[in-house]
Formats: structure tokens, sequence, C-alpha cells
């Protein structure tokens, strides 16, 4: 276990002790980092010190890599304990491979899988819990804990966050993000409630004092799911940075051509790459403006091995010819930068209702117009709505998006700077403080019930007695 960042012992007398399960968190350059570091900084805001658990640096170089300047903005105070849990099947050094994976790859990852699986039912994480199970208590042991929060994925976390549970009585809350027995992609249940994963969640969530997810259709999962917790499901949404925004400014260049963007990772199938591409191209042979105009694709595609070299990089090379290009990452100091680089933005996601993603509060606060490359009946779509620079959904259909990014290009040119800032307005109500402040509080709030209602239970019970 190796510490860094903030002191383990007490800062302040009396301040309160949270353990946070946070594997993404900063430097790992997740999208789920931004949300992590918030609700670190906002624990300490309110008055808490904060322990934060999560993986060796070298571990997140392996996946998508690392982005220093994420941790700029992490509260110095808080402590960060870094595990030495590494994803075996993101290794490309050959030298490091046994023989067995060498000559028998695909077995090797059907074992790997399959160990996993006999310690917690997580395919790839699942081997993971022992460690963290140890992490969590020797921490407690060293500085007890008065709150632990566990961020999920990956689900192993649930393990550890019921350890010190069932071995201290700490108590603890789950932000669940995007859910585990809910299948954002495809909606609809994951697996059973008498699966073993259906019955670890039933456990866990039976004595968490919160449950977090990130927007209403899952939250309603929840709590159809389990009627007896809907009071502790709450929809704490993602949100954006306030210094990732561009200046709120209006700088037509139709004569010079329009710049589009996307920046997020290129997670999604590379036939729906292929859609935006293939209208993106069409759109070009139908309008002058965009014939003269640069679709630029920036974020991580790939991970591991495959990070870069995979069939999306083929289709973005292929495409050229046709004013597409690929930058790589952003790192975060460079991101409003790269908005203000940009005249449209273009926003691909997979799934549907359950799906919001993180990018569409950055891009709705933009202030540029939004293309919406995406399902109709998606999350995204009920963020937009009012947008007064959005084309609106209308799915992956290619003449749709054709006409979309006509639209949106005619958007860039005409849009005056008080169109912008209605744009900016619009996403006003999801700045990412804005929006975890409240969620922390009612969190700590929530604690502080339990704690009273223990010890009212206790007084009752020595009265019986």
């Amino acid at each position: 276990m190796t510490r860094r960042g903030g002191p383990a012992p007490v800062t302040e007398p009396g301040r309160p002790h949270l353990i946070y399960l946070a594997i993404g968190f900063p430097p790992a350059a997740k999208s789920c980092a931004y949300r992590m570091r918030e609700t670190a900084n906002q624990f300490i805001a309110q008055g808490w010190d904060v322990t934060v658990v999560t993986i060796l640096e070298e571990s997140w170089e392996r996946e998508y890599g690392l982005d220093h300047t994420l941790s700029e903005a992490v509260d110095p105070r808080t402590s960060i304990v870094e595990l030495p849990l590494v994803r075996e099947d993101l290794e490309t050094d050959i030298r490091r491979f046994t023989e067995k994976r060498a000559l028998q790859p695909t077995q090797w990852a059907l074992r790997e899988r399959e160990s996993h699986l006999k310690h917690f039912p997580e395919p790839v994480f699942g081997g993971w819990r022992e460690e963290l199970e140890r992490a969590v208590v020797d921490i407690h042991r060293e500085r007890p804990a008065d709150l632990l929060v566990a961020s999920c994925a990956p689900y192993v976390n649930l393990a550890a966050a019921w350890k010190l549970w069932e071995t201290h009585k700490v108590p603890y809350a789950i932000d669940f993000r995007d859910g585990w027995s809910v299948d954002v992609i495809g909606g609809g249940e994951a697996f059973e409630h008498d699966s073993v994963s259906g019955r670890w969640e039933s456990k866990v969530l039976g004595d968490a004092i919160g449950i977090w997810c990130v927007n209403d259709p899952i939250a309603d999962f929840y709590r159809d799911r389990y009627p007896e917790l809907a009071h502790r499901v709450h929809v704490v949404r993602n949100g954006f940075d306030k210094d990732s925004l561009p200046p709120v400014t209006s700088v037509p260049r139709e004569d010079e051509g329009l710049v589009f963007g996307y920046l997020g990772s290129v997670n999604f199938k590379p036939v729906f790459l292929e859609t935006v591409l293939n209208a993106w191209r069409a759109a070009r042979e139908r309008d002058p403006l965009v014939a003269r105009s640069r679709f630029e694709i920036r974020g991580h595609i790939g991970a591991g091995a495959s990070r870069e070299a995979n069939k999306h990089m083929d289709l973005i090379r292929a495409a050229e010819p046709d004013g597409v290009t690929f930058g790589g990452p952003v790192p975060k100091a460079e991101v409003a930068a790269t908005y203000n680089s940009w005249d449209a933005l273009v926003l691909m996601l997979v799934g549907g209702r359950f799906v919001t993603s993180g990018k569409v509060y950055e891009f709705m606060a933009s202030g540029l117009p939004v293309l919406s490359a995406h399902e109709s009946d998606h999350d995204a779509s009920a963020m937009l709505e009012g947008h007064p620079l959005w084309t609106g959904a209308g799915g992956l259909d290619e003449e749709f998006l054709t006409e979309a990014f006509c639209t949106a290009a005619r958007m860039a040119v005409e849009a005056d700077d008080a169109q912008r800032r209605a744009a900016r307005d619009h996403a006003a109500r999801f700045a990412r403080d804005a929006v975890m402040e409240p969620a922390v509080r009612q969190l700590i709030e929530a604690r502080h019930d339990g704690e009273r209602s223990g010890r009212a239970d206790a007084r009752a019970e020595s009265v019986q007695a």
C-alpha cells in the first residue's frame, strides 16, 4: 500500500474521516476522475478528512494512460492510498507473458476471467477483492473511519464496503453511477435477483445509507427493483467543470470553413463511427460550407494493446481526404482551449434512455452548436431539450445526420452572443460543484441521522434491559 497526498493522521481535532473507494481517481485519464475529484473536494470543504483508495499510476498507464493536470485541482489535504493492483489482461510486454499465455492467448484469457469470478462475480476485477478488503480494514485501524463511499465500477468495491461494515459497522454509501443490475446499453435487467451478482447487490444495498445514480431512468430502475430502499436512491448527475468552458464569443469563419469537434472516448462499435463519417461525407457534398470544413476527433481510442490500433483508427485514416483528423487525448488543462478552437460539436453516444454521458453537460455548457449522433430515446436528449443550439436527435439515420451537419454549420455562423449565452445558461444548473455540494451534504446528514437513530435504539435497549 503506497500513500501520497495529504497526511494519514487527523488534520484538525474532531474532523470526521471518509474512506473513499475511488478506482479511477486522478491522475487516471478516466471520465470518472472528474466526479471522483469533486466528491473528495466537497467532503473536505464540508469539514471531513478524506482517504482515497485507488491503484498505482503504473496500472493506469496500461489502460487509457495518465493526465497529471487532473490532479492540479485535487485538494492537497486529500490522502491517497495506491494499491498494487493491475489488469494482467492489458499487459503488452510479451517478455512478461507466461508460456501458456504466449502460446494459447484465448485460453489464457478465459482462465483469467474464471480466476476472478472465484473471488467476486466480476470477470476482470473480482480477484482484487481481498486486497481491497484488507486495505479498508487497515486504513480504518490506522485512523477510524466515520463513513465509506464506494464508487462503482469496478463493482468489487462493494465487497470492500461490506467488509468494513461487517467487521467494524462503518456506515457506507454506494455511488453506482451507471448501476450494476441495469443493462444501460441494451436496457432492462443485466442479471436476476437470485444470481450470484444479484445476491451480492441486494445484500450490500440493503444496509447502504445512500445510493447514487447518474440519471432518473437508472434511479427509477433501482427504486422499482428495491422498493423498500427507494427513499435512499438519489439522482446525482455528472456535470461540467467551469474551467473547461471556452469564452462566450461568436467568431464566424464562413469563408475559411468551420471546425466540427468530438471530445470523448471512442467506445462505440466501428459501424457507429462509420455511419457518422458517411453522413459527414454526404454533408460535404451537399453543403459548400461543410465542404470547406474539418471534423476533428479527440480522446481515447482503445485501451492496452489496442490503443489507437483498431478498426476505428482505420476508419478515421480512410476519412482523412474528407477533412477528418484524430488529435489524440486532451489533457484536462487544455479542454477549454480545445473547445475554443471548434465551431460545432458532434455528440456521439451509445445506449438509450439509461445513458447520459458526462460529456453532454460539457457540450451543453460550451455555448457551441451540438449535433446529436445517438438514439432519439436517450437521456442526453432529455438534457438537451430546450437548448437553443441543438440540432435535435433523430437516431443513427444517415440522412438525418447528414442534414444535422448542415444545420449545425448554419447555427455556427448565424448564432449571436446572446444565443450562445442562452445555451450556456441552459446548462448552468449542471455545474459540477452545484451538483455535488448538496449531494455530499445530504449524505453527511443521512450518516448523522443514522448515528442518532443508533443511539436512540441503544438507549431503548438499555431501558428494556
